[in-house]
């Protein structure tokens, strides 16, 4: 059973190659399985590469299936119409589309398998890549969000100096009435005389002013480092939106890129594998010579060529025979005179009948 599947995966007749020997059918066999094989590969491939896409093991599967058959199709034609010929110049001819298509399939084929394959690598790859978009990404946003930080961390520290250069003005006001009631300068009398109480009431009205200053100046800071937290805020949530995108960033074509970024041999001889896989029956069917079913093959298509060709003549003969018995009947039937008399009568009749209808129509109009 399993003999038969592989013959008809190998598009042999199986009537013709059941009188053929043994070898010419383990042959045939032989080049079935690898038809059947190469379709299992590119079930796996595209299953895979399917999956990177949709992320679901179902739709992945459905269409693997179909590219499979699609792929068994094609190779099954593509063997199926290699026919051995004289000259191989005219089999390396009639070869070469079908070989540049199995190239193709070839190639579409070890892709997604060679991702798999090298899966490990391709994901230290691709996490390089994503911590480089992440850093990029968080500078960019910083930078967007860095002219409002800024102004606003600048607006902050300009109030804070402000603050603090009063409270500097209100200590030298204190260390100042301090030292002239100690008598250790200004007046340098000790007690507080005239000059003390001077410089105290300049201190008191510093220190009111920095008391309404650093009120007003707290409640403005608070505004804006709230202010600063909201940006901030917004600057976290943009980062943390974008993420997920930047660790999404691993599909097929993501992939096939770091695949192209690793060492090219390893991955160029799993193309040569799946390449010789696949154009494996077509060049076994150039190299090996004309055996026993091409033999039979060849003579039922010359048989039916000749049946058609004698057939297509015999029909030409019968509608030249037929015309010339056509001809000569209707020559006979021209010459008999009582048909031409008839034929006379009838004319005559028609011609009288114009006539009166001719002239009826005349009196109408007059």
């Amino acid at each position: 059973m399993l003999k038969q599947f592989f013959i008809v995966c190998s598009g042999a007749d199986k009537n013709i190659l059941e009188g053929c020997s043994e070898g010419e059918q383990t042959k045939y066999v032989g080049i079935g399985a690898t038809v059947f094989f190469t379709a299992v590969m590119a079930f796996i491939a595209s299953s895979y590469a399917l999956f990177t896409v949709f992320d679901n093991i179902i739709p992945a599967l459905l269409f693997g299936f179909v590219w499979s058959l699609l792929i068994f199709n094609l190779d099954r034609f593509i063997v199926s119409t290699i026919r051995k010929r004289e000259k191989i110049g005219s089999e390396l001819l009639q070869a070469t589309p079908r070989i540049i298509l199995a190239i193709i399939i070839a190639i579409v084929i070890s892709k997604p398998l060679e991702i798999k394959i090298f899966e490990k690598e391709i994901n230290t790859v691709l996490l390089k890549e994503k911590n480089a978009m992440a850093l990029n990404n968080k500078k960019e946003l910083g930078n967007y969000f860095k002219s409002d930080l800024d102004k606003n961390k600048s607006e902050i520290d300009s109030l804070k100096s402000e603050m603090s250069k009063k409270e500097k003005e209100v200590n030298s006001y204190y260390e100042t009435y301090i030292a002239e009631a100690e008598g250790t300068s200004g007046t340098k009398k000790l007690g507080k005389g005239p000059v003390f109480k001077e410089k105290i009431a300049k201190h008191d009205l510093a220190k009111k002013e920095f008391d309404t200053l650093q009120k007003n100046n707290l409640a403005k800071i608070a505004e804006k480092e709230l202010k600063g937290k909201t940006l901030q805020a917004d600057l976290d949530k943009k980062i943390t939106e974008t993420q997920p995108i930047i660790d999404g960033f691993d599909g097929l074509m993501a992939r096939i890129n770091a695949l192209n970024k690793l060492p090219w041999i390893p991955s160029f001889f799993i193309m040569l594998l799946f390449l010789a896989i696949e154009t494996s029956p077509i060049i076994a069917k150039l190299l090996s010579p004309k055996g026993e079913y091409d033999f039979k093959l060849e003579d039922l298509e010359t048989a039916l060529k000749a049946s058609l060709k004698q057939d297509k003549y015999q029909r030409h003969l019968l509608v030249k025979t037929s015309a010339s018995m056509h001809d000569k009947v209707y020559e006979e039937i021209s010459q008999d005179r009582k048909l031409h008399d008839l034929q006379r009568q009838k004319a005559t009749e028609l011609l009288e009948l114009q006539a009166h209808n001719f002239v009826e129509k005349q009196k109408r109009t007059l």
